[in-house]
């Protein structure tokens, strides 16, 4: 993978505002500040990180809260991932909205600073009742890894590592997610943070 814009910026000496924006797996997720320790130690001083994300919201308030949340404070990189509610059945968002949706963000963060880093994210599965609701939620990550792809865009791929961890070792993927769909504080840092420092800072 290619040298992050945000990493070598930072390795340059120069300050950088990053701004997470998503769902609950975000605004809750303790990858977030784990992330921010991690920056803080490697790059004092230069990290500024915005968690703008809300539980319970979908990329449709994405768009609608974007301009307060996130382009207001002109950041330097902003990752996204709305996927996991995208997929939430009542939200009635299919994956073509979705992604549509998602390329609208993408323009809307390109169009106030053409050299905003732009990460996508997917993330863990839902399990048992949460995936009842989110049947078609693979299709909705591979959306975003096509969106990556055809835009040129960095992509922490969090799904497939959780995903092995359900096929081989359940107990041990409960035991991380025990409600079916937010990592615990450990689950979010030991798999969560830790593939987004191995896909990006690394």
């Amino acid at each position: 993978m290619s040298l992050s814009a945000t990493i070598s910026n930072l390795e340059n000496g120069k300050h950088q505002h990053i701004v997470v924006y998503g769902t609950s797996l975000t605004e809750g997720g303790a990858w977030v500040s784990g992330l921010k320790e991690i920056l803080d130690r490697r790059f004092p001083g230069q990290v500024k990180l915005t968690n703008s994300a809300k539980a319970a919201q979908w990329s449709g308030w994405g768009l609608e809260n974007l301009e307060e949340r996130v382009i207001a404070f002109a950041p330097d990189a902003v990752f996204l991932e709305f996927a996991i509610n995208d997929s939430y059945l009542p939200y009635q968002t299919s994956v073509t909205k979705s992604g549509e949706n998602l390329n609208a963000l993408i323009d809307r963060i390109h169009a106030a600073n053409k050299n905003c880093e732009i990460l996508l994210m997917t993330m863990n599965p839902p399990v048992r009742e949460h995936l009842e609701i989110r049947p078609l939620i693979e299709q909705y990550y591979q959306m975003y890894r096509e969106t990556a792809r055809k835009r040129g865009l960095l992509l922490i791929d969090h799904y497939p590592v959780w995903r092995r961890m359900l096929d081989e070792n359940p107990t041990e993927f409960d035991r991380l997610i025990p409600d079916g769909i937010h990592p615990s504080d450990e689950g979010s840092t030991k798999i969560t943070l830790a593939e987004l420092v191995k896909s990006w800072l690394s």
